[in-house]
């Protein structure tokens, strides 16, 4: 099926009315399909604006009567135009195009800050709206279907990547959306003050205002509870220092008071003793990196148990106040000495088939580090022995998210000890088992650099990285995929998997069976993870 592609205006649009028998049907560029249609009686200071429609799913799930009301989700498609007919009337209306709300990222099934290549992606279809703020590259040797309208700030093409043929734009690759996509269309941006968004998991300066605009879009500043590992006395780690800072109120980096829980020298006396959820001596080789990872494994259900336990977390966020910690902010500031070559600290969370419940306001773990998930995460809520695991049907989950400068899955069968031979899809010991992880992924990835097998990103489906032989093994996500920076710290190329042509060098993975969807809880305003960042519709060249 070949795509009718929809081009942007590079004119200022304009809103054309056609009125037959006193019903008007108000026309309106396809690249403002992310606005509001707004409707008024007259154009005084004090007029009431009505929020009429929009042609963005997204758009209408995130407006509100107190903004001027629901507006309808309208799919009328004509040409270049996108249209709606509101009921006939023999009252004076005036209509406008209205800047939207801002929109949470895990809204879209998949947002690319950059260019978004599916090339190579297995037989997939995409059920959520997807944009990318740079040009989107399709062509594959499987079917790559998308239901929704699919967004590009540039064009569609196609590229010979990973040392591969150009199966060209229109091979295998339907556009079923209304419209079906649209081309050099206005970007969709975060409104944080610099070109920067890794930002958004950096650790402030000192001297930064946690209140200033660009302090409050820090998730360390939003974050309830934040944990810190840096080193210890002598610099060698073996016993590294632990803070943790517990803080309320609406914006928690501004708490004037916090509780401030340290332990120097720490051993695993004291680790159980004031942090039963952490472990810090673990270690093992990650060889896509080619890094010996220095690793703060995070325990997640000791981690639950222990919140609702801790006399001092209780007395700064009591639950029976309602008052949780939703976001957690964990970094390992670990540095290297001269004997630990080729390390560099991690983060990696366990035990986390059920997540910190915090009343039904769910989760989210944000880490400047690379993140590791071993096992599954998030099937089950307290209560209920049902699971959402090895599905797409994602009833037993909480609101979830987890932002990382890269993120890797491990299956349950992954051994640290086992990390350290050399891979070989045969050995068993690198075998893994079916994973489900059920969270908003927003991660970093190595963006191409060329087009031979050494130069690839690895495309959408290995943004999530792998470290084992997932050869036969289904990997469930059910997300949304947020790609927003290059990653900063897990910056070693992709390399292809075991018994790929050409035979890569030092390689790490087999391909799983993927099932990659999007969750479709996260268009329900009252199921956003907590602390997702918001995207702001450009209005260079749209009235408001």
């Amino acid at each position: 099926m070949k795509p009718v592609r929809i081009s942007a205006q590079t004119n200022q649009p304009t809103l054309r009315i056609i009125i037959t028998n006193q019903a008007p049907k108000i026309f309106w560029p396809a690249d403002a399909t992310n606005f509001l249609l707004q409707s008024a009686a007259d154009l005084t200071a004090n007029s009431l604006w009505q929020n009429l429609a929009a042609s963005s799913l997204f758009t209408v799930l995130n407006t509100f009567p107190a903004a001027g009301g629901s507006a309808q989700w309208t799919t009328n498609f004509a040409g270049s135009e996108d249209f709606f007919m509101p009921p006939a009337t023999n009252a004076q209306n005036f209509f406008r195009l209205r800047t939207p709300p801002p929109i949470p990222l895990c809204c879209f099934d998949i947002f690319y800050n950059g260019v978004l290549e599916f090339t190579l992606v297995p037989t997939m279809t995409r059920n959520g709206r997807i944009h990318a703020n740079g040009t989107i590259y399709v062509g594959t040797p499987g079917s790559l279907t998308f239901n929704q309208t699919v967004t590009t700030t540039f064009t569609f093409s196609s590229q010979g990547l990973d040392g591969q043929a150009n199966y060209g734009t229109n091979t295998r690759t339907y556009f079923l959306g209304s419209p079906d996509a649209i081309t050099n269309c206005p970007p969709l941006v975060l409104n944080i003050g610099t070109n920067d968004p890794h930002m958004l998991i950096d650790i402030p300066p000192a001297a930064e205002n946690p209140l200033s605009s660009l302090g409050q879009q820090r998730l360390f500043n939003q974050a309830q509870i934040v944990l810190l590992v840096t080193n210890d006395a002598t610099g060698l780690n073996t016993h590294p220092t632990v803070t943790l800072w517990l803080r309320a109120g609406a914006f928690p980096g501004g708490d004037a008071s916090p509780i401030v829980i340290s332990v120097t020298n720490a051993d695993a006396g004291s680790l159980a003793d004031n942090f039963p959820f952490l472990t810090l001596t673990n270690n093992f080789l990650d060889r896509r990196e080619m890094k010996t990872n220095i690793v703060t494994d995070f325990d997640v259900g000791a981690y639950a148990d222990w919140v609702v336990t801790n006399p001092l977390v209780q007395m700064k966020l009591p639950a029976s106040s309602s008052i949780f910690p939703t976001l957690l902010f964990i970094a390992d500031q670990r540095t290297k000495t001269s004997y630990q070559v080729g390390r560099f600290p991690v983060v990696r969370v366990r035990n986390a088939a059920q997540l910190p419940f915090n009343g039904g306001a769910g989760f989210t773990l944000a880490t400047p580090n690379p993140l590791y998930v071993l096992g599954n995460y998030n099937i089950q809520v307290p209560g209920n022995t049902n699971q959402s695991l090895s599905t797409n049907d994602t009833t037993y989950t909480v609101p979830a998210a987890l932002v990382s400068d890269a993120l890797t899955i491990l299956g349950a069968t992954w051994s640290d000890a086992t990390s350290y031979n050399l891979y070989y899809s045969g050995l068993s010991s690198f075998t893994t088992t079916d994973t489900t992880v059920n969270a908003a992924i927003l991660a970093g990835t190595m963006p191409s650099t060329g087009s031979s097998d050494t130069t690839f990103s690895g495309g959408l489906q290995n943004l999530p990285r792998l470290l084992q032989n997932w050869s036969a093994k289904n990997l469930w996500l059910n997300s949304s995929i947020v790609r927003l920076w290059n990653s900063q710290m897990a910056n070693n190329q992709f390399r292809n998997p075991d018994g790929f042509s050409p035979a890569p060098v030092n390689p790490y993975y087999n391909a799983p069976i993927r099932h990659f969807n999007f969750d479709a809880n996260f268009l329900n305003p009252a199921k956003i993870p907590p602390g997702m960042p918001l995207v702001y519709v450009t209005t260079n060249s749209l009235p408001h």
